[in-house]
């Protein structure tokens, strides 16, 4: 009978303890899900004339209580409208999107070192994209080189990181050729970004002229770009291809128009770097009248939704995306609260998105629903001038 007890009493002990362990295993989920950390993040802009920025803007964001602080200007540079950070987190690179950096036909990337105390940029150099007005910039996984597209000059280079941060002189540079069936805005080329595969083997294009998505194969050790097989993926006539997103699970990739006011999806082959269409989506709703352009798209970390910026509709798009088969359904959309949203960013932790309204000169914040993926303003609103993109890094 004592045995019999004390065996009870050994059962009833394992199963608390067990209980106990599955509890302190969800707390444990719970808090490594919860949003963490402090993040620095910095707002590239136009320094245009009439424009109130005079560069680049930096901001401390605590992931814990949703606090946002100004830092204010980080480095005075002309016209920084795309960013992006080294993955070591010590330098940032800004293209200068102008037509004449020494001599015409010819823009300007720039190098800076991050101070992650202050949030302050320190110039290192300049050196000439070979192309008018590159317009967005990224560092390829290795963190060894720069990729640039150059908008009015309708090409790509590629630029060799240097130990100190510095940029060294092109390692690649490809100018395209031919024109789409718009006279007025595809009479030639216009590269509009340029992004690098999950494994660092390939660059995707979106040239907004040729109405084509152009993939490369990229040597991470020589620098170089190379036409893959096949070279493009088409989207439609006067789509104009402007931005390229891929889902966290790599196997499809979306495009947005700036011309077409479409969202096209793609089978996104990583073997052999293929893109395969899916479909097209519009980003408008159905009783909008007037002109727009499409500027963003963003994947959600969580996989499940996608969004788009309308300049004109002056909106985001919300889409839940079909995780199979990675088709799009328009689940509805929300105004930025101002005017002309260039771009937005959602934050590493996935709670909030930014959005950049170029010309009413500030960055609205809301809420993403995770289950939903609606979008709900906070109040919070940063008043900068003309902003374009936005770039996190841990400040940790």
């Amino acid at each position: 009978m004592g045995f019999y007890i004390g065996m009870k009493n050994f059962r009833f002990s394992l199963c608390a303890l067990t209980l106990l362990i599955a509890i302190l295993l969800l707390l444990t989920v719970a808090a490594a899900a919860a949003p963490q950390g402090t993040y620095l993040f910095y707002v590239g802009t136009y320094t245009e004339e009439g424009s109130k920025s005079k560069g680049i803007y930096a901001y401390r964001y605590d992931a814990k209580t949703a606090q946002i602080t100004a830092l204010g200007l980080a480095a005075e540079t002309t016209n920084p409208s795309w960013v992006t950070l080294h993955p070591n987190g010590r330098f940032l690179y800004a293209v200068n999107e102008v037509g004449n950096y020494k001599g015409p036909s010819s823009g300007g990337v720039s190098a800076f070192s991050v101070d992650r105390a202050t949030g302050k940029l320190t110039f290192l150099n300049e050196v000439p994209t070979r192309g008018a007005d590159p317009c967005y910039v990224t560092v390829d996984r290795t963190g060894k080189y720069v990729l640039v597209a150059n908008y009015t000059g309708g090409s790509v280079a590629v630029f060799p990181i240097l130990k100190d941060g510095n940029l060294g002189e092109a390692s690649a540079f490809v100018q395209h050729s031919g024109h789409g069936p718009d006279p007025q805005r595809q009479e030639g080329p216009h590269a509009h970004s340029i992004d690098l595969s999950p494994d660092n083997r390939f660059a995707m294009v979106d040239d907004l002229g040729l109405d084509e998505v152009l993939v490369y194969k990229f040597d991470s050790a020589k620098g170089t770009l190379t036409p893959n097989d096949p070279p493009f993926a088409k989207v439609d006539p006067s789509a104009g291809p402007r931005h390229f997103a891929l889902h966290p699970s790599g196997k499809f990739a979306y495009v947005i128009g700036e011309m077409g006011h479409t969202v096209t999806a793609f089978f996104y082959d990583s073997a052999s770097g293929r893109l395969r269409r899916l479909q097209s989506i519009t980003t408008l709703p159905k009783d909008f009248t007037g002109r727009n352009d499409d500027a963003e798209v963003r994947v959600h970390p969580s996989g499940k939704f996608l969004y788009a910026s309308n300049r004109g509709d002056d909106s985001i798009a919300i889409y839940k995306i079909d995780e199979s088969g990675g088709t799009l359904d328009q689940v509805g959309s929300v105004p930025t609260r101002g005017k002309e949203p260039r771009s937005f960013e959602i934050d590493p932790t996935g709670t909030l998105l930014f959005a950049e309204n170029q010309k009413s000169d500030n960055i609205v914040v809301f809420r993403i629903d995770v289950k939903t993926g609606r979008l709900t303003p906070t109040g919070k609103v940063l008043e900068v001038g003309s902003p374009v993109c936005v770039k996190f890094m841990g400040a940790e």
